[in-house]
């Protein structure tokens, strides 16, 4: 009866331990985010922010509970743990293949949703209350970074508030030595950015898919190559 591969065993347990390693790290400093009141003070991150921290939260115990599997399975030469280590990258890398069909097959509506949803967002520029204030007040300085007015229509979208102070300056107001450039035009008796800021998150969504694309390939042939190994590895423990 044929061996089991030591070259290939080991390989598989040192890559799976290095996958379970990321997934704690992941797990850990989610969760430490998730709790502790001054780390998401220090860091600026409100409410509306914690989906994205549970899916971290989420995607570290996946990621665990498969190097876990991934070692143990190698190491022992479990053919369970094999089979449930393949089953459960099969199903991510079909999840994942299954979001970039999606994604690619329905771009037009997710432009279309991005721009509804910085359309509603201009209603916060305009609103009174303090949740809206702290908003506009985070938007003047992205504005100022970034060098652009509003989200839309430029100034407009700040409806009333478009001669609010935050500092020593009024939103959208450009920088003296910028006022001459083809950044600003003369408005209102000032100068302000000419760019809405919507285009620049649009622009900048689109300049780092190719990113996106990219790692999400790279992630695809590391899986794919974890399913390659680990049912090669139960094979031969089979045969052996």
């Amino acid at each position: 009866m044929a061996g089991v591969s030591g070259c290939m065993k080991y390989s598989m347990f040192i890559f799976n331990f290095l996958f379970w390693v990321c997934g704690s790290v992941i797990l850990g400093v989610s969760i430490w985010i998730r709790v502790s009141k001054d780390v998401q003070q220090e860091l600026e991150i409100d409410s509306s922010l914690f989906a994205g921290v549970d899916l971290l939260i989420a995607v570290g115990s996946i990621i665990m509970v498969l190097g876990f599997l991934g070692c143990c399975g190698a190491i022992k030469e479990s053919r369970c743990m094999l089979l449930l280590f393949f089953i459960g990258l099969l199903l991510i890398l079909i999840l994942q293949v299954t979001a970039g069909i999606l994604g690619a097959v329905y771009r037009s509506q997710i432009e279309t949703s991005l721009n509804k949803t910085l359309a509603e967002s201009v209603n916060s520029l305009q609103s009174s209350t303090e949740e809206s204030k702290k908003f506009q007040e985070m938007f003047h300085e992205f504005e100022s970074m970034n060098e652009c007015c509003g989200l839309v229509n430029g100034l407009a979208d700040w409806g009333q508030n478009a001669n609010t102070l935050f500092g020593s300056s009024k939103v959208c107001t450009c920088e003296p030595e910028k006022e001459s450039t083809d950044l600003c035009i003369p408005l209102r008796g000032r100068y302000v950015y000419k760019r809405p800021c919507g285009t620049v998150i649009i622009e900048y969504l689109k300049d780092h898919l190719l990113v996106i694309v990219g790692i999400a390939f790279g992630l695809a042939v590391i899986e794919m190559l974890g399913l390659g190994f680990s049912m090669s590895l139960y094979c031969q423990i089979q045969k052996k």
